[in-house]
């Protein structure tokens, strides 16, 4: 019994071992789960913009942003995040925030008969060049500024514009004096050229109360959780465009654009230290190599060539002339001893 019963706690592990368990799966599908939600709530946004209910249309794609906000967060909770679950995300970005905001746009704002229809496709077309960037430079890494205006904010900044036209607030004012129907294509291109621009946004703030920065981040995330439940139409409107105006404002005033954050995790990580497709060493791996002591009496070391330390092969004489070793040996039998 014991030789079968080992043999079959082999199996059972070589089973084990070639498939994750059924836990790890279903932990595996939540955050794929969240994207496709996304999805799910981009598509609903289009068709509601094409029915006329922009209201609804504006809520399905701040749903998406809920949605599109703790995808990443359980992925990265419960590390379980794959470079196809990024490369998924981007993807159905490029619909919940590029093409259904284009298509409210479209249905509520802009000219059906002209050629105002390009300011749809402008909008959308630096929405995907965006999200592609970010697949190449900070998809899948633990960061603290993006480079470039977020999709998600640029979208919620679009959609969310009907709620907040429908408020006492932009009503009662003199906000609805303005000449939105014109602004809003000037608006579209702003976002659109924002997010394909090396300005950088900050991401999602540190919660905590161990220093100055964290409790104000503190402030502002509960700030953003209590306006979007409590006041949504009146809130997230304005947020956005407060988030959108920051990044700008901070960058002219401070001329951020051409400098880096130097505590950004995004710009050092372990996947740096030695890149395996280029074969170079960066340089954060030469500025922790040791280093040679080397006094004034001892002599320089001299510079090794590639070429000396090769193996030389040897080369043959040429033409057909090969050295006789006919005569060596004759010559060496003749002077053996005789078998005499």
């Amino acid at each position: 019994m014991t030789p079968v019963a080992t043999s079959t706690g082999r199996h059972r592990r070589r089973s084990f071992g070639s498939r994750p368990p059924l836990r790890r799966r279903a932990v595996l599908a939540v955050p794929n789960g969240m994207t496709f939600a996304n999805l799910f709530f981009g598509i609903f946004a289009i068709v509601a913009a094409s029915r006329g209910d922009f209201a609804t249309a504006g809520l399905y794609v701040v749903l998406g942003g809920v949605a599109d906000m703790l995808d990443g967060r359980i992925a990265r909770a419960t590390d379980t995040g794959t470079r196809i679950g990024a490369e998924l995300d981007s993807l159905v970005d490029v619909i919940s925030f590029g093409v259904a905001p284009a298509m409210i746009m479209y249905f509520a704002v802009l000219n059906r008969n002209g050629w105002d229809w390009i300011w749809s496709f402008g909008y959308i077309a630096a929405a995907a060049w965006r999200l592609a960037v970010f697949n190449v430079e900070q998809a899948g890494r633990a960061k603290k500024y993006f480079h470039g205006l977020p999709s998600p904010a640029a979208g919620l900044t679009l959609a969310t514009y009907y709620w907040f036209s429908q408020t006492s607030l932009y009503t009662e004012t003199n906000i609805a004096n303005l000449p939105w129907h014109q602004m809003l294509r000037w608006v579209m291109l702003a976002l659109a050229a924002l997010m394909v621009s090396p300005i950088p946004y900050p991401a999602f703030p540190t919660i905590g109360i161990r220093s100055r920065r964290e409790i104000i981040s503190t402030i502002v995330v509960i700030t953003v959780v209590v306006g979007m439940f409590w006041v949504p139409r009146e809130f997230i409107f304005p947020a956005c465009v407060v988030y959108v105006l920051y990044g700008l404002v901070k960058t002219v005033l401070f001329g951020l654009v051409n400098r880096r954050t130097d505590n950004d995790p995004t710009m050092i990580t372990e996947d740096d230290v030695f890149d395996t497709t280029r074969h170079t060493t960066p340089v954060v791996a030469l500025a922790s190599a040791p280093r040679l002591k080397v006094s004034a009496d001892s002599p320089m070391p001299e510079p090794t060539s590639s070429s000396s330390t090769r193996r030389r092969r040897r080369r043959r004489p040429r033409g057909n002339h090969r050295p006789d070793r006919s005569n060596d040996s004759d010559s060496s039998s003749s002077s053996g001893p005789s078998g005499e």
